[in-house]
């Protein structure tokens, strides 16, 4: 692949078990991605499934890790490498307890806020200055453990839209890659 590459991850848990799980929020992303970029997933020998295509013109490598959430760095690292996708061309796709269901955020770097997905890409890079689509998926109710809220699915409320915030953040994932970050920022953090 050339220099022009972006590289696009979801982050998840695989299997069927948790595949409605907030925590799964970025690859049902990325699975929408797949659709518009009109292609299938393949086993890639970075542990990570992907797809190489266009979106809106642009030329991308969507990737789901196949490792649980806390080990994806090596995937990332590894298709980093292998499609010598520069960091600034790297996108994650990831569920954000600090930002309420229906909301998306758009940034380049930061911490990783107790995303264990974060930190393992983080720390595999040794880099933070990747962007990152976080979609909101709020703060668990009373004292519920984050982790357990995590890896429960969405309520029956969030998912009467789900599909709705699902296709914005595939849209916010396209403005990124066409018009860059502050664009993308002033579209879709209004919302």
């Amino acid at each position: 692949m050339s220099a022009d590459v972006w590289l696009v991850v979801g982050l998840g848990n695989p299997g069927p078990s948790y595949a409605g799980n907030r925590h799964n929020a970025g690859f049902m992303v990325l699975d929408l991605l797949a659709g518009r970029a009109g292609g299938r997933f393949k086993a890639h020998r970075a542990r990570a499934d992907v797809l190489e295509g266009r979106l809106q013109g642009v030329r991308v490598v969507l990737a789901k890790p196949r490792t649980y959430m806390n080990e994806s760095g090596g995937p990332v690292r590894g298709l980093r490498d292998f499609y010598k996708v520069p960091v600034e061309r790297l996108v994650v796709v990831h569920d954000e307890l600090d930002i309420p269901f229906g909301a998306l955020r758009l940034k380049r770097g930061g911490g990783d806020n107790g995303h264990n997905g974060l930190r393992s890409i983080t720390r595999s890079l040794g880099d933070k200055e990747y962007l990152r689509v976080r979609f909101g998926v709020g703060r668990p109710p009373g004292r519920m453990d984050a982790a357990a809220y995590v890896l429960k699915d969405f309520s029956a409320a969030e998912r009467k839209v789900l599909e709705l915030e699902v296709d914005r953040a595939a849209d916010a994932v396209e403005s990124l890659l066409t018009g860059g970050l502050e664009a993308a920022q002033n579209t879709f953090h209004a919302g």
